[in-house]
Protein backbone atom coordinates (compact mmCIF):
# COMPACT_ATOMS: atom_id res chain seq x y z
CA UNK A 1 0.00 0.00 0.00
CA UNK A 2 1.41 3.20 -0.93
CA UNK A 3 0.75 6.39 0.69
CA UNK A 4 0.63 9.73 -1.97
CA UNK A 5 0.82 13.33 -0.46
CA UNK A 6 0.38 16.30 -3.48
CA UNK A 7 2.17 19.17 -2.08
CA UNK A 8 1.42 22.47 -4.79
CA UNK A 9 1.58 20.72 -7.47
CA UNK A 10 4.03 18.04 -7.13
CA UNK A 11 2.90 14.22 -6.05
CA UNK A 12 5.04 12.44 -3.70
CA UNK A 13 4.67 8.65 -2.72
CA UNK A 14 5.15 7.30 0.43
CA UNK A 15 5.44 3.62 1.27
CA UNK A 16 4.94 2.66 5.29
CA UNK A 17 6.95 0.52 6.85
CA UNK A 18 4.07 -0.69 9.08
CA UNK A 19 0.58 -0.86 8.13
CA UNK A 20 -1.08 0.47 11.49
CA UNK A 21 -1.49 4.00 12.04
CA UNK A 22 0.49 5.74 8.70
CA UNK A 23 2.26 8.86 10.39
CA UNK A 24 2.87 11.56 7.78
CA UNK A 25 5.19 14.88 8.20
CA UNK A 26 1.91 16.60 8.38
CA UNK A 27 0.60 15.79 11.60
CA UNK A 28 -3.01 16.67 10.44
CA UNK A 29 -3.34 14.54 7.85
CA UNK A 30 -2.33 10.97 10.44
CA UNK A 31 -4.70 8.58 10.03
CA UNK A 32 -5.47 4.89 10.25
CA UNK A 33 -5.92 2.96 6.86
CA UNK A 34 -8.00 0.44 7.76
CA UNK A 35 -10.64 2.48 9.07
CA UNK A 36 -11.14 3.87 5.45
CA UNK A 37 -10.97 0.68 3.95
CA UNK A 38 -13.83 -0.96 5.63
CA UNK A 39 -15.59 2.26 5.21
CA UNK A 40 -14.89 1.99 1.28
CA UNK A 41 -15.94 -1.94 1.54
CA UNK A 42 -19.36 -0.96 3.30
CA UNK A 43 -19.71 1.28 0.66
CA UNK A 44 -19.67 -1.15 -2.00
CA UNK A 45 -21.96 -3.50 0.40
CA UNK A 46 -24.01 -0.34 0.66
CA UNK A 47 -25.15 -1.31 -3.27
CA UNK A 48 -24.84 -5.13 -3.96
CA UNK A 49 -23.07 -7.97 -1.27
CA UNK A 50 -19.57 -8.60 -2.57
CA UNK A 51 -17.40 -11.77 -1.64
CA UNK A 52 -14.04 -11.95 0.31
CA UNK A 53 -12.44 -12.74 -2.44
CA UNK A 54 -13.61 -9.99 -4.96
CA UNK A 55 -12.72 -7.52 -2.06
CA UNK A 56 -9.42 -8.74 -1.81
CA UNK A 57 -8.94 -7.70 -5.63
CA UNK A 58 -10.20 -3.93 -4.61
CA UNK A 59 -8.26 -3.68 -1.81
CA UNK A 60 -5.09 -4.70 -4.12
CA UNK A 61 -5.93 -1.57 -6.42
CA UNK A 62 -6.00 0.91 -3.79
CA UNK A 63 -3.60 3.20 -3.03
CA UNK A 64 -4.08 6.47 -0.48
CA UNK A 65 -3.85 9.81 -1.02
CA UNK A 66 -3.63 13.07 0.57
CA UNK A 67 -4.30 16.61 -1.08
CA UNK A 68 -4.15 19.92 0.49
CA UNK A 69 -6.99 22.38 0.64
CA UNK A 70 -7.29 24.69 -2.68
CA UNK A 71 -5.15 21.77 -4.17
CA UNK A 72 -6.37 20.38 -7.87
CA UNK A 73 -6.54 17.03 -7.94
CA UNK A 74 -7.51 16.59 -11.87
CA UNK A 75 -6.96 19.67 -14.36
CA UNK A 76 -9.72 20.63 -16.91
CA UNK A 77 -7.71 19.01 -20.18
CA UNK A 78 -6.06 16.34 -18.43
CA UNK A 79 -7.24 12.46 -18.90
CA UNK A 80 -9.21 11.11 -15.25
CA UNK A 81 -6.94 7.72 -14.93
CA UNK A 82 -8.62 7.34 -11.41
CA UNK A 83 -11.35 6.75 -9.31
CA UNK A 84 -11.11 8.39 -5.51
CA UNK A 85 -12.69 7.46 -2.59
CA UNK A 86 -13.05 10.28 0.08
CA UNK A 87 -12.20 8.61 3.21
CA UNK A 88 -11.99 12.61 4.42
CA UNK A 89 -12.91 15.48 3.46
CA UNK A 90 -14.79 17.68 0.28
CA UNK A 91 -14.25 17.50 -3.17
CA UNK A 92 -15.53 19.81 -5.75
CA UNK A 93 -15.46 19.45 -9.49
CA UNK A 94 -16.23 22.90 -11.62
CA UNK A 95 -16.13 24.21 -15.18
CA UNK A 96 -14.41 27.74 -16.21
CA UNK A 97 -15.53 29.54 -18.70
CA UNK A 98 -13.73 31.80 -21.09
CA UNK A 99 -14.30 34.92 -18.88
CA UNK A 100 -13.37 33.22 -15.96
CA UNK A 101 -16.10 32.47 -14.15
CA UNK A 102 -16.59 28.68 -12.71
CA UNK A 103 -19.63 26.54 -12.46
CA UNK A 104 -19.91 24.05 -9.88
CA UNK A 105 -21.19 20.74 -11.50
CA UNK A 106 -20.75 18.76 -7.84
CA UNK A 107 -19.78 18.53 -4.53
CA UNK A 108 -18.54 15.39 -3.03
CA UNK A 109 -18.38 14.55 0.59
CA UNK A 110 -17.14 11.32 2.81
CA UNK A 111 -17.63 8.12 1.67
CA UNK A 112 -18.59 8.69 -2.13
CA UNK A 113 -16.83 8.24 -5.22
CA UNK A 114 -15.36 11.00 -7.49
CA UNK A 115 -13.62 11.54 -11.22
CA UNK A 116 -14.42 12.41 -14.11
CA UNK A 117 -17.13 10.05 -15.17
CA UNK A 118 -16.80 10.37 -18.95
CA UNK A 119 -13.40 11.26 -19.23
CA UNK A 120 -12.23 7.74 -17.17
CA UNK A 121 -14.75 6.12 -19.50
CA UNK A 122 -13.31 7.26 -22.82
CA UNK A 123 -10.21 8.23 -22.14
CA UNK A 124 -10.58 11.72 -23.52
CA UNK A 125 -9.35 15.50 -21.63
CA UNK A 126 -11.52 15.97 -18.83
CA UNK A 127 -14.05 19.13 -19.38
CA UNK A 128 -13.30 19.91 -15.80
CA UNK A 129 -11.20 20.34 -12.67
CA UNK A 130 -11.77 18.67 -9.53
CA UNK A 131 -10.64 20.77 -6.86
CA UNK A 132 -10.04 20.27 -2.65
CA UNK A 133 -12.02 22.11 -0.33
CA UNK A 134 -10.75 20.76 2.53
CA UNK A 135 -7.24 19.01 3.39
CA UNK A 136 -8.36 15.36 2.24
CA UNK A 137 -7.70 11.80 2.45
CA UNK A 138 -8.33 9.83 -0.43
CA UNK A 139 -8.56 6.09 -1.43
CA UNK A 140 -7.48 6.17 -5.46
CA UNK A 141 -8.18 3.35 -7.50
CA UNK A 142 -7.21 2.97 -10.84
CA UNK A 143 -9.93 3.04 -13.48
CA UNK A 144 -9.19 0.24 -16.31
CA UNK A 145 -8.13 -2.07 -13.70
CA UNK A 146 -11.29 -1.14 -11.71
CA UNK A 147 -13.10 -1.79 -14.83
CA UNK A 148 -11.48 -5.35 -15.45
CA UNK A 149 -12.12 -6.71 -12.39
CA UNK A 150 -15.97 -5.39 -12.97
CA UNK A 151 -16.30 -7.49 -15.66
CA UNK A 152 -14.16 -10.34 -14.57
CA UNK A 153 -16.54 -10.82 -11.85
CA UNK A 154 -20.40 -10.82 -11.73
CA UNK A 155 -20.99 -9.43 -7.60
CA UNK A 156 -18.97 -6.71 -8.83
CA UNK A 157 -20.70 -6.01 -11.98
CA UNK A 158 -24.12 -5.64 -9.55
CA UNK A 159 -22.29 -3.24 -6.99
CA UNK A 160 -21.29 -1.46 -10.64
CA UNK A 161 -24.78 -1.21 -12.10
CA UNK A 162 -26.55 -0.48 -8.76
CA UNK A 163 -23.99 2.63 -8.82
CA UNK A 164 -24.31 3.70 -11.79
CA UNK A 165 -27.75 3.74 -11.11
CA UNK A 166 -28.38 5.45 -8.22
CA UNK A 167 -25.39 8.23 -8.96
CA UNK A 168 -25.85 9.09 -12.78
CA UNK A 169 -29.16 8.32 -13.39
CA UNK A 170 -31.55 8.72 -10.32
CA UNK A 171 -29.95 11.28 -8.61
CA UNK A 172 -28.51 13.31 -11.54
CA UNK A 173 -32.39 13.53 -12.72
CA UNK A 174 -33.48 14.68 -9.47
CA UNK A 175 -31.46 17.29 -9.28
CA UNK A 176 -32.17 18.60 -13.21
CA UNK A 177 -35.73 18.33 -12.35
CA UNK A 178 -35.33 20.17 -8.67
CA UNK A 179 -33.46 23.19 -10.69
CA UNK A 180 -36.82 23.01 -12.85
CA UNK A 181 -39.27 22.51 -9.83
CA UNK A 182 -37.79 23.91 -6.75
CA UNK A 183 -37.11 27.23 -5.73
CA UNK A 184 -33.79 27.88 -4.92
CA UNK A 185 -34.97 28.56 -1.00
CA UNK A 186 -36.30 24.28 -1.54
CA UNK A 187 -32.62 23.37 -3.16
CA UNK A 188 -31.60 24.99 -0.22
CA UNK A 189 -33.11 23.64 2.26
CA UNK A 190 -32.99 20.02 0.44
CA UNK A 191 -29.05 20.39 0.61
CA UNK A 192 -28.74 21.07 4.69
CA UNK A 193 -30.97 17.94 5.06
CA UNK A 194 -28.32 15.72 3.23
CA UNK A 195 -25.65 18.27 4.46
CA UNK A 196 -26.48 19.78 8.05
CA UNK A 197 -22.89 21.18 7.60
CA UNK A 198 -22.39 22.22 4.73
CA UNK A 199 -22.35 26.13 5.54
CA UNK A 200 -19.61 25.68 7.97
CA UNK A 201 -16.91 23.52 5.76
CA UNK A 202 -17.87 24.71 2.00
CA UNK A 203 -17.46 28.61 1.30
CA UNK A 204 -21.04 30.21 0.29
CA UNK A 205 -19.74 31.03 -2.95
CA UNK A 206 -19.23 27.50 -4.31
CA UNK A 207 -22.53 26.33 -2.35
CA UNK A 208 -24.29 28.99 -4.44
CA UNK A 209 -22.77 27.82 -7.38
CA UNK A 210 -24.25 24.52 -6.90
CA UNK A 211 -27.56 25.54 -6.03
CA UNK A 212 -27.24 27.35 -9.49
CA UNK A 213 -27.88 30.68 -8.00
CA UNK A 214 -25.26 33.94 -6.72
CA UNK A 215 -23.95 33.76 -3.43
CA UNK A 216 -26.29 37.25 -2.72
CA UNK A 217 -29.48 35.64 -3.82
CA UNK A 218 -27.77 32.85 -1.02
CA UNK A 219 -26.90 35.42 1.14
CA UNK A 220 -30.87 36.61 1.28
CA UNK A 221 -32.01 33.39 1.50
CA UNK A 222 -30.03 32.36 4.64
CA UNK A 223 -30.61 35.45 6.21
CA UNK A 224 -34.65 34.86 5.48
CA UNK A 225 -34.38 31.79 7.10
CA UNK A 226 -32.38 33.44 10.54
CA UNK A 227 -35.46 35.77 10.31
CA UNK A 228 -38.39 32.62 10.38
CA UNK A 229 -36.51 30.83 13.18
Amino acid sequence: MKIREIRGNKLCVFVPITIGIVAKQNQSMTFNPEIYLNNLKLYFESYAPISEQSWKLIEGLTDFQTIKKGEILLENGEICKNMYFIAKGILRTFITDEQGNFYNKNLFFENRLACSKVSSMLQTPSDFTIEALEDCILIQLNYKKYIQLITENDDLKNFYIAYLEKNWIIEKEQREVALVMQNATERYLNLLETHPTIADRVPLLHIASHLGITPTQLSRIRKSLEKDL
